[in-house]
């Protein structure tokens, strides 16, 4: 029989084993099949980082981002598996006392593992310093990559303006040249409808130009055409559009435009090619360029006619513009940019002209001819026909008319004594 003092120490021993569980390292020990399963998880994570790893390598030869983010968002995944795994041991596995030498190969076996995690997680950081850097690369070449666009246009530009300015001083090109296939009388009814809209543009800031210099303007149309009788008040407009009209075409019929050439001869070829290079020009640039061109002599040839030096006197108070045009220069001023406008169309037009082979021809409407709708086409619609056989007479002429071979492209006029239904 034991001392009843060793039979309490035995029971508060025993209560002691109750109340405190064993800790998972023990478990672990007595059964090693969880201990190994728990390696493996170790393992097969370390063998996914390294895939990955690999994965990432590879991504960068050859350089794809794609598979870059790929890449990285799975060796981010593995090493928080890796962390997950790392903070369940620590928390189901205090530290003993006392280490039993499986347990110190277990504790190298982990050390191993995290200073090889540490080694991916440095790696990972250097690639993701990498990807920044090639974005930063990839934004410098697409940014030099826009320069050298700009540059190109540029160049682009220039070309033209040099071709412009070879083809009207040399002249040059085969006789016997094919045309593109876009030379055809479409191309050059749309020439002519560009051509009438820019006289009907240029009369615009005219006619403001001048109801703000004091003009009477009614006086002004009068002057112009007199003794047209208009169905409206507001239809005296186009006496000003016929007086831009007659002025800038006249000339037309001539190859030169009636412009002191030098006895320079352009054939059909080299007046097409003139009309590819100005078509989509700004007027001033090509000016700027060459203002000594035949398009330069042409526009210093048309403007003092076309604005009277009394116009341009109450417009701007002197007449300094108009001299520095007629000495040879291009003033960069709103109301020349305008008629620099009106000037190429009708420019153009003309190269298309000569274009053609024959040239096509150009017809005008004399005041007081009798309207056809074969040849004339009313600036004015919804006109009231007179029930008599007397045919409707011309008022204005404003815009002429052309043959392309037999092809008719009808003027446009302004028949006087008409009345408009409203």
């Amino acid at each position: 029989m034991l001392p009843t003092g060793s039979k309490d120490t035995q029971l508060r021993e025993s209560n002691s084993q109750k109340v405190h569980p064993q800790p998972m390292e023990d478990s672990m020990k007595q059964n090693p099949e969880a201990m190994e399963a728990f390696i493996s998880k170790i393992f097969t994570n370390i063998s996914s980082l390294k895939s990955a790893y690999i994965q990432l390598q590879t991504a960068h030869t050859p350089y794809d981002p794609e598979k870059i983010q790929v890449a990285d968002k799975l060796i981010i995944s593995e090493l928080k598996n890796l962390s997950e795994l790392k903070h369940f041991y620590r928390e189901n596995n205090p530290k003993p006392v006392s280490v039993s030498p499986q347990d110190s190969h277990l504790a190298a076996e982990i050390q191993e593992q995290q200073s090889l995690l540490r080694t991916y997680e440095v790696m990972v950081k250097k690639f993701q310093s990498e990807i920044q850097n090639k974005d930063s690369e990839i934004r410098q070449l697409q940014q030099q990559i826009e320069e050298a666009n700009q540059k190109r246009v540029k160049l682009e530009k220039n070309l033209k303006l040099r071709g412009l300015s070879m083809k009207e001083s040399e002249g040059s090109g085969e006789a016997n040249g094919f045309f593109p296939a876009d030379l055809t009388p479409e191309l050059f009814v749309s020439a002519v409808e560009s051509a009438f809209k820019a006289i009907h543009d240029f009369s615009k800031p005219l006619i403001n130009m001048m109801k703000a210099a004091g003009w009477d303007l009614d006086a002004a149309a009068d002057s112009i055409e007199p003794n047209v009788v208009y169905a409206k008040r507001a239809h005296k407009k186009y006496a000003f559009e016929s007086h831009i009209c007659q002025r800038m075409f006249s000339g037309f019929q001539v190859e030169n435009f009636s412009i002191n050439l030098d006895n320079l001869t352009v054939n059909k070829e080299s007046f097409f090619h003139q009309y590819l290079a100005l078509r989509e020009m700004d007027p001033l640039d090509v000016l700027g360029q060459n203002p000594d061109s035949v398009f330069g002599k042409f526009c210093r040839s048309k403007y003092p006619v076309v604005v009277h030096p009394k116009m341009e006197t109450s417009f701007f108070g002197n007449l300094d513009q108009r001299n520095y045009v007629i000495r040879g220069g291009h003033p960069r001023t709103p109301f020349y940019q305008a008629f620099l406008k009106l000037a190429k169309s009708i420019w153009l037009l003309h190269r298309l002209a000569c274009s053609f082979d024959p040239n096509v021809k150009i017809f005008q409407v004399k005041r007081g001819s009798e309207y056809s709708e074969v040849y004339m086409a009313s600036v004015v619609n919804n006109l009231i026909m007179d029930e008599t056989d007397e045919k409707p007479k011309v008022g204005l002429m404003v815009m002429p008319g052309f043959w392309i071979g037999s092809i008719v492209i009808r003027s446009r006029v302004y028949l006087s004594g008409m009345k408009v239904n409203e």
